[in-house]
């Protein structure tokens, strides 16, 4: 399954258009590496989601199968870290 999918089949990110610009950003790793939006992912990888308010670190349980709930959704990762970011000063 490609990563900008997952993503968006998981709700961690809304809509795939914004997955694919996270991943073109750069804010997206998989396994220490910068992913790109078409990489294949399988569950056990470990990604990386640099936000800007917060840093989520998460292991892929499960690859979804066709439309996801709200309910499975939040069963398909687990959230390894998630660590709030203090805002930049101006």
């Amino acid at each position: 399954m490609r990563l900008d999918l997952f993503l968006t089949k998981s709700r961690l990110i809304k809509r795939r258009s914004l997955a694919k610009a996270a991943c073109d950003k750069g804010i997206v790793w998989v396994e220490g590496h910068r992913a790109k939006a078409g990489r294949e992912i399988s569950p056990g990888q470990k990604i990386i989601i640099d936000f800007t308010s917060r840093l989520l670190e998460f292991e892929i349980l499960r690859l979804p199968r066709g439309n996801v709930s709200k309910e499975q959704a939040r069963e398909l990762y687990s959230i390894l870290r998630e660590t709030p970011k203090e805002p930049e000063p101006f």
